[in-house]
């Protein structure tokens, strides 16, 4: 009985074997790689680069004289026009009339508060206060900034001496805010400084930027992410950029065999738009297509729905519809 039972354990285990094996050699897998399908979706190259708000021009408004700060108009955030009065102070000389009067009883402190008019305080051009740095009551001299305003608050990028020659007057560019990481607004450079500065042993240009709509949340000072977008395509055919090979000045991919069983093919395309996650195919691909990635160069990236190029649109589709980030890859338009 104990031999019989020996002998049934032993063909159980053979058996498990022989289905295992029959299994493994009957699955077709390419443990070294992985197979990803050309998909349409958006694609940019651009150049990235930090930068912060500030005031496009930046105004201190001081006192004239020296005095007291008899009454404050505005308060910081608010809009004011060229010429408007945005608060009163009295001299030295009025304060101290002033306060004697008040101290006689209302009907003197009336009489000299109408002989002597205290002193405007006038805004120099039209734009929004930043900055209130004073209080009613606050004696100040001619060194003391009561206000600061600024006209408009744009973008103050720092571009790198490798990437300033690839920017333009009038290029698109996106802006985010460390502050506000879901929003992302579009603006346009309209200057572009000719004295670089050397930022720890870099050289460093300053390149301005305006936004197309300025947000209520911007503040002077806060830092901010620009991305320069050097070229776009709404639709374009993509594949991820580790699926390209360059061989001989020819790029290549590696598709699955037409065959069976057979040896996997290269295949010659050409290349448009490039960065560091996704390459466009010119020719040579269809959508749906499949190529495969050695797995040493595969890496899966996040979900198309949470690119920046999804802004405003639909939510694009495919191996990548993500913006680079550090910057784009070198490759060409048609």
């Amino acid at each position: 009985m104990k031999k019989i039972l020996i002998i049934v354990l032993v063909l159980g285990v053979l058996g498990a074997g022989g289905w295992a094996l029959k299994g493994k050699l009957s699955k077709p897998v390419r443990p070294d790689s992985v197979s990803v399908k050309a998909a349409e979706a958006p694609i940019e190259q651009t150049v990235e680069a930090t930068g912060s708000v500030a005031p496009y021009h930046r105004v201190e408004i001081k006192a004239a004289i020296g005095g007291r700060i008899e009454k404050l108009l505005v308060k910081e955030g608010d809009r004011v026009s060229q010429g408007q009065i945005i608060a009163w102070m009295s001299s030295t000389d009025r304060a101290a009339i002033i306060d004697a009067a008040r101290a006689q009883g209302p009907d003197e402190l009336k009489k000299w508060e109408d002989a002597y008019k205290p002193t405007p305080i006038i805004a120099p051009l039209p734009g929004i206060i930043i900055l209130n740095n004073v209080v009613e009551g606050q004696t100040v001299d001619s060194s003391v900034v009561i206000y600061a305003m600024s006209d408009i608050l744009i973008v103050v990028a720092q571009v790198d001496e490798s990437d300033i020659g690839r920017i333009r007057l009038g290029m698109p560019s996106r802006i985010t805010l460390d502050s506000y990481p879901d929003k992302k607004d579009q603006a346009k450079v309209f200057d572009i400084l000719y004295e670089g500065k050397n930022v720890s042993n870099v050289i460093q240009y300053q390149v301005k930027i305006k936004l197309d709509q300025l947000p209520p949340y911007f503040r002077s000072q806060m830092t901010a992410n620009i991305s320069f977008i050097l070229k776009r395509k709404d639709k374009a055919l993509l594949v991820p950029a580790g699926a390209l090979r360059d061989k001989d000045g020819v790029k290549q991919v590696l598709t699955p065999s037409p065959e069976p069983g057979g040896k996997d093919v290269w295949r010659e395309v050409k290349t448009g738009i490039e960065n560091d996650i996704s390459v466009e195919i010119v020719s040579g691909l269809v959508a749906g297509d499949t190529v495969l990635i050695r797995q040493a160069r595969y890496v899966p990236q996040s979900a198309a729905a949470n690119s920046p190029l999804a802004m405003g649109g639909g939510k694009p589709s495919g191996p990548s519809g993500q913006a680079p980030r550090g910057g784009g890859g070198g490759g060409g338009g048609r």
